[in-house]
């Protein structure tokens, strides 16, 4: 058959038909899935138009606004959550890598900035213990009466609780640092000047104020460094060396040289003047090198708008501080640690004196032996405490400080009791460190200033109340009720560790 043969089967039609039988199309769908939890990923169209180096998920200029055929318009952080439930605000620190002592550069000059300043604070607190006698000899006062100059100090910490963190908040870390040097210089000037003795008791309440802003901001700042047991180990072993001097040159500036006590505090003034301008200047930036750069400023603005009513106020934080069961531990372990060492401290002389039978001007060197072991210990066993295990560790130097103490108390040697106080000093050094590393663990790091202040605050007045009652007890029975006062407050110290929550893994 030819080819025309084949033409009679075949029916050819004009093109104005093809329209009529292209390929169909494929129905569009009724229902489109969207997956909210699921990044957008661009198309090709889209690459074209798309910034890099800009996030996908951040806010645009006009979130409302309708957009050209083929752009996408990057969603805005309330877009993605849009179809659900909200999720938990979540702070900025959570995604901040953890600095070090040299990353950011600066924070080389903070970490000495932060142990200058505990420096003076141990020049501050060790030396009432040598002029304990000399006060009550110049104002003709008993133990009962000097022993007020611990309690209005030990209010001053307390009420450093309740502002801390709003200071900080609204200021910043270095004008909080710049107040608290600015008040402790308030209660130096009249005491510089020898008034008489009510005003001495006002003046600690000063000190204590600026002490504890300068105690918060440390254990804050150096808790979250890397290797922060390390780093609290130097910050409290730089307070040990300022409570090594500080009973040497005490002693020293009134047995020897023949000063009036108060001249002593010409001394801590200058540190503070001098830590006033140091601190401010090396935390001046502080908040800008935080690390919380991760979203940009219109992300932040927006987020803080969004999230700001739902944040809690300052004294909100401080009573949520006030309800945990490890603050409250916290705050009752430090109050006892601080309870005995500053009744070691400021009663040892009087008792080797009283009891022992002392030359004043040879056993007020005995409490800078006691200082000089804190300062050993903090040096040197805060970094074993770390590879063995703070909470382990804790329990071994507290049961040796309280062996140690009891020999003091009933060996009638003075040489031998000097010694044995260094050995206690020796041993409390890493306990300070270890409990902020622990407690720091145990508290999110948004509640840190708060929660860390309320410990080292209402903890700290242990080192009032404490000695205070030392002093009304010696003066009815005798200074040997120190050592019964210093064991019973160890055990009370392990009693609170035992019962500490058992140490979370940080996840934010």
């Amino acid at each position: 058959m030819t080819s025309h043969a084949f033409g009679a089967f075949i029916e050819i039609e004009s093109s104005t038909n093809n329209a009529e039988h292209s390929i169909p199309i494929a129905p569009q769908k009724a229902l489109p899935r969207v997956y909210h939890s699921m990044p957008h990923t661009p198309d090709g169209l889209e690459l074209d138009n798309l910034h890099w180096g800009k996030k996908l998920n951040g806010p645009s200029h006009e979130s409302g606004a309708s957009t050209p055929t083929g752009y996408q318009t990057p969603r805005v952080p309330n877009d993605l959550e849009m179809s659900r439930a909200p999720s938990p605000i979540q702070e900025e620190e959570g995604v901040e890598a953890m600095q070090s002592f040299a990353n950011p550069p600066m924070n080389r000059f903070r970490m000495l900035s932060v142990c200058l300043l505990n420096f003076g604070n141990g020049l501050n607190d060790s030396a009432p213990g040598a002029l304990i006698p000399y006060l009550e000899r110049y104002y003709n006062i008993g133990y009962a009466t000097v022993s007020l100059i611990f309690v209005t100090n030990a209010i001053g910490f307390i009420l450093a609780a309740f502002f801390v963190d709003a200071l900080r908040a609204r200021v910043g870390r270095a004008k909080t640092l710049m107040t608290a040097q600015s008040l402790m210089t308030c209660g130096y000037i009249p005491i510089i000047c020898t008034p008489p003795f009510p005003v001495v008791i006002v003046s600690f309440f000063f000190l204590g104020l600026g002490m504890a802003v300068n105690l918060a901001m440390g254990n804050v700042f150096a808790a979250n460094l890397h290797n922060g047991t390390k780093m609290l180990g130097w910050m409290h072993g730089s307070y040990g060396v300022g409570g090594t001097i500080g009973p040497l040159i005490a002693t020293a500036m009134v047995a020897t040289g023949g000063y009036t006590w108060s001249r002593y505090y010409i001394l801590t003034m200058s540190a503070c003047l001098f830590n006033l301008f140091f601190a401010g200047w090396s935390f001046w930036h502080y908040e800008a090198e935080s690390g919380q750069t991760l979203l940009n400023p219109i992300e932040l603005t927006a987020s803080r708008t969004q999230n700001s009513p739902k944040q809690p106020g300052q004294f909100a934080s401080m009573l949520k501080a006030f309800k945990s069961r490890t603050v409250i531990l916290g705050a009752l372990f430090i109050f006892c640690y601080q309870g005995a060492e500053v009744s070691i401290s400021g009663w040892v002389i009087s008792f080797l004196i009283t009891t022992r039978n002392g030359n004043p001007e040879s056993v007020g060197y005995v409490t800078a032996g006691f200082w000089a072991g804190i300062t050993l210990g903090r040096f040197l066993l805060s970094h074993p405490a770390h590879k063995i295990g703070e909470k382990i560790f804790v329990y071994g130097v507290v049961v040796g400080a309280a062996v140690f103490e009891l020999l003091v108390w009933h060996v009638p040697n003075i040489i031998g009791d000097a010694v044995a106080i260094s050995i206690v000093g020796l041993l409390l050094g890493p306990v300070y460190p270890c409990a902020t590393v622990i407690f720091s663990r145990a508290i999110g790091r948004k509640e840190q200033v708060s929660s860390l202040s309320v410990i080292s605050a209402f903890g700290s007045s242990g080192g009032a109340v404490a000695p205070f009652t030392t002093g009304i007890l010696a003066q009815v029975a005798g200074t040997f009720v120190l050592h019964p006062i210093a064991i019973g407050l160890f055990g009370v110290m392990l009693v609170c560790w035992y019962a500490l929550p058992n140490v979370r893994k940080r996840t934010e």
